[in-house]
Order: structure tokens, then sequence, then C-alpha cells
């Protein structure tokens, strides 16, 4: 029987090279392999890649790398940073044609999303900054813009506090520089959850059903044989995402706010059922070069506008990479 979702993914592929992106396994290390879409003239895996081997990974001798340094046609590189529910090119499917156009776009799968894999037994945010680092650094990235949502946007923050010299600014949304156990305890709370792998580790269509209409503004409805279909391709690797969820909260003793040099927006909804906008304005009075630009959708709602709702964000979403760089 036809997987709805793997023919989507199909489609994204095709979208994705219809871009200028081209999928490129990394390997960062023994056991650690990165997969990227980046620009066409960047990659140096053979085009019909769908699967990584880590034993066969496709490798490039320091002469070719060197190669892609040296390239005068470079321009910004814009790095999309995916959540904890899907993998890079689901997540940014409707930012990355538009975004290909102006800037040198880097759409990673982190580890254990997509074909991303490690063998290692480390499953912190650090681990997975310092895997991306490495990669964009094998990649020929020396500056960039990392835009992260979600878990990515904790990834993004450590990236920025590791390698302040590459990760030039940042766009956040829904996201925290660090996840508490005092913050967590009341946001799962608000959300009728024991604990985070319940809500974003989904074993049955109606758990799936939560967490899309926990996720998103507007209700949309699906057939539940899509949402089979989801369960099936999206949700790989439940121990080891399980153990990244855990690994995330970190003890309120041990946090401190990293003292960022760069430039960091904050981009946010109002209706945010995860991370409540009052967590933003916390961390925006934390840290003084944070800049919060709260997006309510009634406001850029408007009936009469050739504009769609949808048009509007990313148009902002846009400004605020723009203003970054």
């Amino acid at each position: 029987m036809v997987n709805f979702i793997k023919v989507q993914e199909k489609l994204l592929h095709v979208l994705a090279r219809q871009a200028g992106l081209r999928l490129q396994p990394v390997e960062v290390e023994p056991g650690t392999v990165m997969s990227f879409w980046v620009p066409k003239g960047k990659a140096t895996a053979e085009e019909n890649l769908s699967v990584i081997d880590a034993e066969n990974l496709t490798k490039t001798s320091n002469k070719s790398r060197e190669m892609m340094k040296k390239k005068d046609d470079q321009r910004p590189a814009v790095v999309l940073v995916h959540g904890f529910a899907f993998d890079g090119l689901y997540t940014w499917q409707f930012q990355i044609g538009a975004l290909a156009k102006s800037y040198d776009l880097y759409v990673p799968d982190l580890l254990f999303f997509g074909l991303s894999q490690t063998s290692s037994t480390d499953r912190s945010v650090r681990f997975q900054a310092d895997c991306m680092i490495a990669a964009l650094m094998w990649l020929g990235v020396e500056k960039c813009t990392v835009v992260g949502f979600s878990y990515g946007g904790f990834v993004a923050f450590k990236m920025a506090e590791i390698k302040p010299d590459m990760v030039h600014s940042l766009v956040i949304s829904g996201s925290l520089v660090a996840r508490t156990e005092s913050k967590s305890k009341p946001m799962l709370e608000s959300l009728g959850r024991k604990s985070f792998a319940e809500l974003l580790l989904p074993e049955t269509v109606e758990g799936l059903k939560a967490l899309l209409s926990s996720g998103s503004y507007r209700k949309f409805w699906l057939p539940n044989f899509i949402y089979k279909d989801f369960l099936e391709v999206m949700f790989s690797h439940r121990k080891e995402r399980a153990e990244l969820l855990e690994a995330m909260i970190v003890n309120n003793n041990d946090v401190s706010l990293p003292n960022f040099s760069q430039k960091i927006l904050l981009l946010w909804g109002d209706n945010d059922s995860f991370f409540r906008v009052q967590l933003a304005k916390d961390m925006k009075e934390c840290v003084n070069n944070f800049h919060l630009y709260r997006i309510s959708l009634c406001i850029v709602s408007l009936k009469d506008a050739a504009l769609t709702t949808e048009k509007l964000l990313f148009l902002k979403f846009m400004f605020l990479i723009q203003q970054t760089m």
C-alpha cells in the first residue's frame, strides 16, 4: 500500500533540487554522519544519494574542500535547523525555495532525524551543536546566520555559544537558551502531559493529532490514514529521541546565560502553547542584545488583502534574516 508521506518526501526532494540544493552526507567523526541539503556548487556526493552508509561514505579530498572554500561567488550562508517532530526538509519546505534565491542555504538533519545517525551515546544538545559546527566547517562555511525552531533553537543557541566567530547571528522561534526543570514542569502541566516524550513521540493516531493540534494555530482535518503514514515515516529512533529529550532538561543550579556577542532575534507567536511569549520576554530581559518580534496572527490576517497570512509571516521572516546579516 502506498505511503503518502513517503511520496511527499520524494516530491520534496525534487523541489529542493529545483531550488538548487543537493543532498550531502558529512562524516563528522567515525560512526557519526550528518545529512545536509546544501547549495549545488558545494555538494560532492553522488546526485542519486538516498541512504547514508557511514562505512562507504563519499569522501572529499582536501583539495576539493579547499576549492569549495575559495569559490568567489559565495553568498551569505543561512542554516535552517529543524524542530523535534520532523526532519529538516519537511520542516522548512515552505521557506527553502525563496531563501535559496538569495542565500547559500544549508538544511541539516540533526542526529536521529532523517538520514543523520551516530554510534555515540552522547545525547546532549552540546554534542548536536559540536557535530553541526564540525559539519559546517567541513562544508567550507566560515560565517552564517542560524535559524533555529523549537529543538533546533536550543542547538542554535549552543552553536552561537561555542563558535561565535562562525555564528554571526541567530533567528530563534519557539525555543529557549536552556530548558530547566523549573520551566519544564509548568509547561508539561499546561499541556496536560507527564513527559515531553509522551507528547513529542506519539505512537497512536490520537497522540499525533494531539501533537499537531498543540503545535498549530490553525486547526486542520486529515484522514486517519495520513496520520498513520506520518507515524510510520517520521518517528523512527524513538529510544534515542526520548534520550535526547531527557538530556535537554538541566538543573536550575547548572544554568548560566552565555554572554552572546551575536545579534539575536526572537520570532514568537502570541498563541504558542509550548513556549509562552512570556518566556521570550524573560529571555530578552536577561540578555541585552535580544530583539523580540511578536507576531500576532490575528493582526496580520487581512481578509481582503492579496497577501495571505502565510505570505505575510514569510515576508516578516525574510526581513528578520536580512536584519541579522
